[in-house]
């Protein structure tokens, strides 16, 4: 039973993760129309790409004992390739401004990343150990990771706009989190299981803070005959303010 329900929480969590991961395809598909990042934020994503990095080697036969968390392995692995995609993308598009800012970011975390791997393989000669050390390393880019959409929530919170908190990243952060808990419960592997405490929670909250602001600030356009109509207004109105002037100018 233990064995089964080890495996299904491994699969639910690998298919909500990859949604996760694929969610921002959309967010991405109008930055290359818009030709543009408007006022998306490249944190979220820089610190997945961490977090993707560090966790598919803590499953690795290398930190882990063979594949006991191939789970973890695969859906990271995923992860990596589309984190990797979006922030290019993001690069391409960005201001300088917002460039300089990304790559302040970006590059210690990649440092601070090969270091720790590098150290894991090298000084550690046993999975035990490496997995405590490689899982703290990552426990630190998980909790920046889950906490990073606080970014986004105060801008939600002050604009009144969920324009740049899109829905289903909220959706299946929470997802994934709530599974991935599970996972690591079942399988007794406190690293897996404790950021998401903090995640499961940050994205319920998400969640709230969308459906409460869904409705702010949304400005309807014009309908069509409505600007036709006026349009007709103002054309019925101006031969009687031309009359009216010609009759102040002839009274003069």
């Amino acid at each position: 039973m233990g064995d089964k329900l080890h495996l299904a929480m491994g699969v639910m969590g690998n298919a909500t993760s990859l949604l996760l991961y694929t969610v921002p395809i959309l967010t991405f598909v109008r930055v290359v129309k818009m030709k543009s990042t408007e006022e998306f934020s490249c944190i979220p994503y820089i610190i997945s790409l961490f977090n993707c990095l560090l966790y598919t080697w803590y499953g690795l036969p290398v930190v882990s004992y063979k594949w006991e968390n191939f789970a973890v392995v695969s859906t990271n692995g995923i992860g990596i390739l589309l984190e990797f995609s979006y922030i290019a993308i993001y690069f391409w598009y960005a201001s300088a401004k917002n460039k300089k800012k990304a790559a302040m970011i970006l590059t210690p975390g990649i440092v601070v990343i090969c270091i720790s791997i590098v150290i894991s393989a090298f000084v550690f000669h046993d999975h035990h150990h490496r997995k405590i050390f490689i899982g703290s390393v990552g426990l630190l880019a998980s909790a920046a990771m889950y906490g990073s959409p606080l970014v986004v929530m105060k801008q939600v919170i002050v604009t009144k706009s969920v324009e740049f908190m899109p829905f289903y990243l909220s959706l299946f952060s929470f997802l994934a989190s709530s599974f991935w808990l599970a996972y690591g419960l079942v399988s007794h592997e406190l690293f897996l299981a404790a950021p998401n405490l903090l995640g499961s929670p940050l994205g319920f909250l998400q969640l709230v803070i969308y459906f409460k602001y869904r409705k702010w600030g949304v400005v309807e356009e014009p309908k069509k005959w409505d600007l036709e109509k006026d349009g007709e207004k103002s054309k019925q109105l101006q031969p009687v303010i031309n009359d009216s002037t010609n009759g102040i100018s002839s009274r003069n």
